[in-house]
Order: structure tokens, then sequence, then C-alpha cells
């Protein structure tokens, strides 16, 4: 992975990109990826489209979100006090005691979240889950109207943005869900370009907005590229850590490469390439099933239309939807030569109807 690259992706995590509040990363994400594209676009969703190769070759389009789950300031009471509904799949435990950022129109907003110091809990207090309702966000204010003058109903807020070296090559921070998959897909194409004096497909690579609340993005992308074959790159959970068992969830390894499914959701043909593309190019890689309609973009972007050849590649993530999620920097440099050499070899010749 060069310098350039590394750094867009640091960039990435502790850019703030709740879902509906994507601005600020697709800003960077095409900064970042313009110089490698034919086109460039923002649709009316939000979602950032680059695009690149021959036109009249086969329309192939990688989706990878780049929204994260957050929280929205809903209510500011007396003493300016914020509470806020979440944005995506919480644990209310996650937050307790966090450091939080709101982002309003002029700035961020620096927030802790707590709770009653536990010399002060009673017995009974001590052995309950805490309730989203009971959690609050202090920024410091002195009433409503000090906490007013900075921030309002409706700004979105994050965990606060920031990355960590682990040993090896792991990382940690929040967001990797899914800023991974989103530089996946554009370095991906970057990749593609540099690597093929020209494609022989047409390549979309997408970052979607709002799949933490419904695959929204993917959705909408799907509909204006009308894609012949797609691939989603979203994280999936690693096993390898305590408490989380293989024979539910698979043999998912940190460092293993990147995971290829298999299942009804998925195109046969579309795996077995990827599968094929990883054995020839010496890329590892990990295989996991999944019997149901996938809870990412690829769910949507099987069903789009009539129907699109589409695969699944996911990065192991352990911690998913906390603060410190952590996934290994191999696996996506691995997933994004995987997705370029998809991408290379892809032509009009190939069919992936299935029995065919």
């Amino acid at each position: 992975m060069d310098v350039s690259a590394r750094q867009f992706f640091d960039e990435a995590i502790t850019t703030p990109s709740p879902s509906g509040f994507e601005e600020p990363i697709q800003k960077l994400i095409g900064d970042y990826i313009r110089p490698s594209t034919d086109d460039l676009r923002i649709d009316l969703h939000g979602n950032l489209i680059a695009s690149a190769g021959d036109k009249s070759g086969p329309r192939l389009m990688y989706a990878g979100h780049c929204d994260q789950i957050g929280m929205l300031v809903s209510y500011i009471d007396d003493l300016g006090f914020l509470y806020a509904q979440t944005i995506g799949g919480w644990d209310p435990q996650q937050l307790i005691g966090q450091s939080m950022t709101v982002w309003t129109d002029t700035g961020p907003v620096s927030a802790v979240i707590s709770r009653k110091p536990i010399h002060l809990l009673k017995p009974k207090e001590r052995e309950q889950v805490v309730g989203l309702h009971e959690l609050w966000l202090d920024i410091g204010a002195k009433d409503k109207a000090d906490a007013e003058s900075l921030v309002r109903v409706g700004d979105p807020i994050t965990l606060e943005l920031k990355i960590r070296n682990l040993m090896h090559d792991r990382v940690t921070g929040p967001g990797m869900d899914n800023k991974t998959g989103m530089w996946t897909v554009m370095e991906a194409l970057r990749r593609s370009v540099a690597a093929a004096d020209s494609l022989r497909c047409h390549l979309h690579s997408v970052a979607t907005v709002q799949e933490e609340i419904g695959l929204r993005g993917a959705k909408t992308a799907a509909g204006s590229i009308n894609p012949s074959v797609a691939i989603a790159v979203d994280v999936t959970h690693a096993s390898d850590c305590p408490t989380i068992e293989k024979q539910m969830q698979g043999d998912i390894s940190i460092g293993g490469g990147p995971v290829i499914f298999r299942g009804p959701n998925i195109n046969r043909k579309v795996a077995a390439r990827l599968i094929q593309l990883c054995e020839t190019h010496s890329i590892p890689y990990q295989l996991a099933a999944v019997g149901r309609a996938t809870p990412n973009d690829a769910n949507a972007l099987q069903v789009h239309g009539g129907g699109v050849a589409t695969g699944l590649v996911a990065i192991p993530n352990r911690y998913m939807h906390s603060a410190v999620e952590v996934v290994s920097m191999s696996d996506i440099d691995h997933a994004a030569d995987l997705l370029a050499a998809f991408a290379t070899a892809l032509s009009s010749d190939d069919d992936f109807t299935p029995g065919e």
C-alpha cells in the first residue's frame, strides 16, 4: 500500500459520515479518486460515483458504503444537556463513558456521554442494563440557551473519530464499518486504471450512502448505473476472538485475507471467478456462507431491475459498531488487489447467467 492510499484511509476514518450526513467524506473521496476517473459525479441521493473504462463494455459496479452509525440531537433540556436518537444499530452499553463530537453548521462541538458514578448507584441500578433514554450528552453548557448557541436539534453526532495502530498491521477506531469497504472500491478503481492499458468493462466504483438505515444508497445508485455485474464490499464479523462462535459465524480471521461469500444472495459464477483470481494472483482469501438475503448492499444489488450478477467481498472486523473496531490493513490491501484483478479481467465475453 503506497503512502497516499494509507493517508486517504486515515483521513477517511477521521472524517464524519453518519447516514444522511455524508457530504464531508464524499468531498474527501472525490479529491482522492478524481485523477483516476473518466467521470465523477454525486447523485441526488448523495452517492459518489467514480467511473472509468470502456463505455461499450459490461457495466461493473463496486459498492462500498461510506456512512457510519451515529446519533442525532433530538432534545436539549433546561440545564443544557443533549438527548439523542440513534442513526443505525447501537448497543447503548457501548456509549457509556465515550467521548463524542456534535457536528454543527459552525463546526465540531466536543461532548461526553456518561452516567452517575458507581458510588451513587443503588444495588439494583448496578444490575440493570442502561437504556438509550437514560443517557445524555454533556457539552459543558451552563443552561439551555448556552447549549442552543452552538447546537441545534437535528445536528449529527459521532464517536470521537480517531485511528490507532495496534501490533502487526492492525488498526482500531470507529467507522471501520464501512470506510474499509469504501476505501477498497475506490482503490480498486485506481489500481485498475493504473494496471490496464484500457479497461474492457465500464467500471463504476460507488461510495454508497445510508446503508446503515436500509441499503438506501445502493438501491438508487444501481438505478442510474444499471449494472450487469456488481460486487459489494463491506465488513464481516471476525471469529478469531473470545466469545464469537465459529460454528455460527464461520472461521474468519483478521489478517487472513478478504472474505468471499457464497450463498443464495450471491451469483455462483461471480464467486467462482473471485476465488479463481485469488488463486491465480496468490491473494489470500477466506470463504463464508450466508443462507439468506445479506444485510448489506449486496442484497439491494442482486434484485435491482431484472437482476444483477452479484458478489460479496468482506473485510474481517472485530467489535463491529463500537469505538474500537479492529481490521487488518493487509486485508483491505488484498481486497483492493482482488477487485482490480476482477475489473481488468472482465470483458463482453463473460456470461454470469446461472447454468450457462
